[in-house]
């Protein structure tokens, strides 16, 4: 059972990774604009977690392991019409209706590993299950860089529907189904509506910020904005309001005995409370400082797509190992236990990266300190969603595995956000000081150091091929590996934020096998 739901769920979170490094050809190809490209990736990520929560409690009603395969069956149409995709329009439509199967089947695979696994054989299925999620997301780099590079980006793509009616097959064949038919589903319409405008507004605010400006509008503003000032903070605020608003009306509901969307007593489970609350913080650094190191490879390092990606893989094979070894450690110390242990791993792995940092080193020493994350990010992911779900009723499984999932994006969303405008403050900073210190006026300083933020590092290699700016490149260089390097202690510290919330989760000694 597991293989097929680890296969099933590695489609969707290579998907969400695969892309980046297949954007260029694909804007050459389908003569994409800046903002079509952005929305290429944020338009999955949208949806995804805006569904989440709706899908998992339909799941519970409906049949957990029907919308599995209804889900990868969405998924793999929408992967097609993307392969074929002639225009951005099309393209960013299909993206869409990937993120609609991505909903359906990352938290009806969890809801189903909880429902259908207990005891000794319930931590190594959550192993499995947590190390599919976090090795994954470094493999996404690794194959989109060959398949683009060697083939065509339109593989990346295709790739997914045959791997997908493997997983239908194998889930018709191997896997129960599980469903509660007393489970209120789909019965709170208007609470379906008030979290998916509400999340849905949280991840664009998360996403966009950056490019149309957290408070004061940038020149990115799309001219069909009809409100003064950027649309980020309207967005989050609006999201403020549905969401407190969802969290009302459920609350009106549950006490006239009506149907809701998401049982809030949940929240009293202290292993689900203070789960939660651990995979929202630690997701803030674990997936944040993914998106920096690929920039810090290819830009200041001069490494290919795929030669970056073929580092970071050391990344997902820790994360494999750990998974893997997951069950009996967590036999021995206890579920709780074993998710410190992975957080003291990760943190130790981002500080070792942040310290070896430097222009002209060479990117493998990057493999030791990324294996060691890997592993605690193996053993963090895999049992602390095994914990955060230990109490929770099999009958609740669905909506409180899509919660789970929820928070685990807005946090990855969340992390991206934060590291990228602290990456963005010390880039600014760095480069405008070492600049300056060339004998570069103050004014063109600043302008340089505008041009490689605005790019993300990546106006570095042009600039070093200038040869009005080539002197530049050596303070250029230094100045990004010192901003990574403020990424790292940033990304290091959330995750021991995460560490100290973790001590609030009791030890659970009858669900994780001990």
């Amino acid at each position: 059972m597991m293989p097929v739901l680890a296969l099933g769920v590695s489609l969707i979170v290579i998907d969400g990774t695969i892309v980046n490094v297949a954007l260029p050809e694909i804007i050459d190809a389908l003569q994409m604009d800046l903002s079509e490209a952005e929305w290429t990736n944020s338009l999955y990520a949208l949806v995804f977690a805006a569904l989440l929560i709706a899908v998992g409690a339909t799941a519970d009603r409906f049949g957990r392991r029907r919308l599995f395969v209804l889900g990868a069956v969405v998924f793999a149409l929408a992967s097609a019409l993307a392969a074929v995709a002639g225009s951005a329009e099309m393209l960013l439509l299909a993206r869409a209706l990937q993120g609609v199967g991505g909903a359906m089947v990352l938290p009806t695979s969890l809801s189903l590993v909880n429902a259908n696994f207990h005891g000794r054989d319930r931590a190594a299925a959550f192993g499995i299950w947590g190390a599919t999620i976090a090795g994954m997301a470094a493999v996404g780099p690794v194959l989109g860089g060959w398949l683009t590079t060697d083939f065509s980006w339109r593989l990346i793509f295709w790739i997914n529907p045959p791997l997908a009616l493997l997983v239908i097959v194998g889930t018709l064949l191997l896997v129960p189904e599980s469903k509660e038919p007393g489970a209120p589903g789909l019965r709170d319409w208007f609470g379906v509506l008030l979290i998916s405008a509400g999340l849905a507004l949280l991840i664009f605010g998360l996403i966009e910020g950056e490019t149309y400006g957290w408070w004061s509008a940038t020149a990115d503003v799309p001219g069909w904005w009809p409100l003064p000032g950027s649309p980020v903070p309207w967005s989050l605020g609006a999201s403020a309001v549905l969401l407190v608003g969802f969290v009302a009306w459920t609350q009106w509901r549950s006490g006239r005995g009506k149907a809701t969307l998401i049982d809030l007593s949940l929240f009293r489970l202290p292993t689900f409370r203070w789960g939660g609350a651990t995979i929202l913080i630690v997701s803030l650094g674990e997936f944040g400082v993914i998106f920096v190191i690929p920039l810090f490879l290819q830009n200041v390092l001069g490494m290919s797509a795929l030669g970056a990606g073929l580092v970071i893989l050391a990344l997902a094979a820790g994360a494999l190992v750990s998974g893997g070894v997951a069950a009996p450690v967590s036999r021995r110390l206890g579920g709780h236990r074993i998710v410190q242990l992975g957080m003291l791993l990760e943190i130790a792995g981002i500080l070792w990266f942040a310290f070896v940092v430097a222009p002209g080193v060479s990117p493998w020493v990057f493999v030791a300190p990324l294996a060691v994350y890997g592993l605690g990010v193996g053993f963090a992911t895999a049992q602390l969603t095994n914990v955060a779900l230990a109490d929770v009723p099999v009958a609740e499984s669905g909506q409180a595995s899509a919660v789970q999932s929820t928070l685990r994006q807005v946090g990855s969303a969340l992390g991206t956000a934060v590291l990228g405008v602290a990456l963005a403050l010390a880039v600014t900073s760095q480069v405008t000081s070492s600049v300056e210190a060339q004998g570069v006026p103050a004014a063109q300083a600043e302008e340089v150091a505008m041009a490689v933020k605005a790019s993300a590092g990546t106006a570095i290699p042009r600039l070093a091929e200038d040869p009005r700016t080539a002197p530049l490149a050596p303070a250029l260089d230094q100045s990004f590996a010192d901003a990574v390097q403020v990424v790292g202690w940033t990304a290091a510290a959330f995750v021991f934020l995460g560490l100290i919330t973790s001590l609030r989760i009791p030890g659970n000694r009858r669900r994780d096998g001990t």
